[in-house]
C-alpha cells in the first residue's frame, strides 16, 4: 500500500491516520452538537453556585502559597532549615553543585559497572 511505514512491531499509515483523526473529530463534534443549547457565556450561567449566599470578594477567599504549603513545609522545617542557608540565588552556585554531583555519579556508575 503506498504510504505505509512497516516496522518490527506493525504499520504506519498516515493516510489511515488521518482518516482516524477525521472520524474521530467527527464524533466529538456530534457529541459536542448535542450539548445543551441555553448556555450563554459571560452572564450568570457561569458564576459559581454558592448555596444561594452573595459571592465573596476575591480577597476573602484568596489562599496564599504559604498557606496553602503550611503543612508540607511545617513537617520538613528541619530539611528547610539548612537548605535555605545553602540558597544563594546566584546561577553559579547551582551549576558548580550540578557538575560536582554529576561528577559523583559517573564516578559511581564507572565503579560499580
Amino acid at each position: 500500500m503506498f504510504g505505509t511505514l512497516e516496522t518490527t512491531s506493525g504499520y504506519w499509515n498516515a493516510i489511515i491516520f488521518v482518516i482516524v483523526f477525521v472520524v474521530i473529530a467527527l464524533i466529538v463534534y456530534i457529541i459536542k452538537s448535542t450539548g445543551e443549547k441555553a448556555y450563554k457565556k459571560n452572564t450568570e450561567q457561569t458564576k459559581p453556585f454558592l448555596s444561594g449566599n452573595p459571592e465573596p470578594e476575591k480577597e476573602k477567599v484568596h489562599v496564599r502559597a504559604d498557606n496553602l504549603f503550611w503543612g508540607f513545609t511545617e513537617a520538613l522545617k528541619e530539611y528547610y532549615k539548612p537548605a535555605v542557608k545553602e540558597h544563594t540565588g546566584i546561577v553559579n552556585d547551582y551549576v558548580h553543585w550540578f557538575v560536582i554531583v554529576l561528577a559523583v555519579l559517573f564516578i559511581i556508575i564507572g565503579v560499580v559497572s
